[in-house]
């Protein structure tokens, strides 16, 4: 990767392993929450669904149990004494914390914390570089981080200052839902919560995939990233994030399947021909910023692909689609909905 150590997002998070188009997309991620996303077939006009710009926090508040010591994915031993002031610095972590009933101790936020109740709170980042100025000015009681944040000297000056800082392992898959959710929950002290937690989220990604109509054959969807601004247009691989939930949903990865073992490649019209998707899957700021459907399929190749012939577009927010956290379950739903439901052919 060539982003530098200190990079803020040079970690190996979803979209994270290119580094240079990384900090563009989550710069943009940040101007949408929700987990809903829009659909386009046969239209140039993409079909808007109801957003989803919430966090649904488990019921009650539970209090947590400390002083507890944790191994940080740094490979710091870390001791959480106090939940009181907590500070998430990225926006999957906050939607946990919020999730299991302790958004009221939540002081602060990154600028990919955008659902309704965190909105409003002072962010801590500039650009995605984290300001320990600016953490350490609201006397966090604990900070959360994961590999990618940074830079290094931040991280480094908030330990410095007697913080304790926990980095958690970041989400790649639907594998990882669950042990993300319990390694925030432990250090947070709410075990219980976290497994409630577990629970509930496993069912519902386990109740949609029931509703997953059977096809005689999976459809192929090709995860592009799209950046028109910066002429940046690039097709997912096996290492892009997006293929365990296109899996989930009963679709194959066409650029994982036809080969692709990056992260990312650009796209040609060779590659998009030997991937051959019957359906497009993008980010909806990426849409945006190529002049929705009808701009797509002008990038070359895109329109001589049975996605680009049919308009087959399925577009989830920025923000959450590769977060793998609580609202998985409804991006899942949306991905489904938009490959399935009534006129998606």
């Amino acid at each position: 990767m060539a982003a530098q150590q200190s990079s803020r997002r040079a970690g190996t998070g979803p979209l994270r392993w290119v580094a240079p188009v990384v900090a563009l997309c989550l710069a943009l991620a940040g101007c949408g929450g929700s987990a809903g996303g829009e659909a386009s077939q046969k239209s140039g006009k993409p079909k808007a669904a109801a957003p989803v710009d919430r966090v649904e926090p488990l019921a009650g508040t539970p209090k947590p149990k400390l002083p507890v010591t944790v191994e940080s994915a740094d490979g710091k031993q870390v001791s959480v004494r106090s939940a009181d002031r907590i500070v998430p610095l990225t926006g999957s972590l906050s939607e946990i914390v919020y999730t299991l009933g302790l958004g009221d101790g939540v002081v602060a936020r990154d600028i990919t914390a955008t659902f309704e109740q965190a909105k409003k709170l002072p962010l801590v980042t500039r650009a995605h570089d984290v300001s320990a100025e600016g953490v350490l000015s609201l006397r966090p009681t604990v900070v959360l981080a994961d590999t990618s944040t940074g830079p290094v000297e931040a991280i480094a000056q908030i330990r410095d200052a007697g913080i304790p800082l926990v980095v958690v392992e970041p989400a790649k898959s639907l594998d990882d839902v669950s042990t993300r959710i319990t390694t925030v929950a432990h250090a947070l002290g709410v075990d219980a919560a976290g497994k409630a937690l577990t629970e509930r989220t496993e069912q519902r990604i386990s109740d949609v995939q029931k509703d997953i109509p059977e096809q005689s054959q999976p459809p192929r969807v090709a995860f592009l990233y799209l950046r028109g601004s910066a002429s940046v247009y690039l097709l997912g691989g096996r290492e892009s994030g997006a293929s365990s939930l296109l899996e989930a949903a009963g679709a194959v990865d066409a650029g994982k399947e036809s080969g692709l073992k990056k992260d990312f490649t650009a796209i040609t019209s060779e590659a998009l021909a030997k991937a051959a998707p019957d359906a497009i899957l993008v980010m909806s700021k990426g849409l945006e910023s190529v002049d929705g459907v009808d701009g797509l399929v002008e990038i070359p190749g895109v329109a001589q692909t049975p996605a680009g012939m049919e308009k087959r577009v399925v577009s989830v927010d920025d923000g959450v689609l590769l977060n793998y956290g609580p609202r998985t379950d409804q991006v899942l739903a949306s991905l489904v909905e938009q490959l399935y439901g009534e006129g998606s052919k």
